[in-house]
């Protein structure tokens, strides 16, 4: 199992061929969560992407690693959701984010003006979504935990 430096760097060498491709990407989730020091840990990479650039994504880390089979889960509606493993690490990809909840579809799709801070990560630009933001998210996947985590975080600020 990779720790957190092997994601870390992993991180890293995704942000450069992104950045470089002109990908309209962000960071999110629980690795997001971590680096704004909301969460200790996080599993794996996810990444959020704009639906014009699925194609060359999937070439990119198609490169990098193994792309795994879909394996839908009713509960999202997302356009392209891609499972890869790179380095025995699991990176998450979403185009056209959505979630199902009480019979309502709620877009969650990556916005370019929801990027609101770019980290600077040795040379390397991260796109950042607002943990806010996840924290609505969050709450629609009925992940009451997190969310409560991103709250208590800003409430203290």
């Amino acid at each position: 199992m990779a720790g957190t430096y092997e994601k870390i760097e992993l991180l890293k060498k995704i942000a450069h061929q992104f950045n470089e491709s002109n990908i309209v990407w962000a960071l999110g989730a629980s690795m997001l969560l971590y680096f704004k020091g909301i969460a200790s840990d996080f599993n794996d990479i996810d990444l959020m992407i704009a639906d014009s650039d699925v194609e060359c994504v999937r070439r990119i880390l198609s490169e990098m690693g193994e792309i795994k089979p879909p394996n839908p889960d009713s509960m999202y509606q997302t356009k392209t959701f891609m499972e890869f493993i790179i380095d025995y690490i699991d990176v998450d990809v979403m185009a056209g984010f959505s979630i199902l909840k009480d019979g309502k579809l709620f877009d969650c799709s990556l916005k370019e003006e929801q990027i609101i801070e770019w980290m600077p990560l040795d040379g390397e630009k991260i796109p950042l979504q607002s943990p806010l933001l996840w924290c609505e998210y969050y709450k629609l996947m009925q992940r009451k935990e997190k969310a409560e985590m991103i709250e208590k975080a800003f409430s203290k600020r």
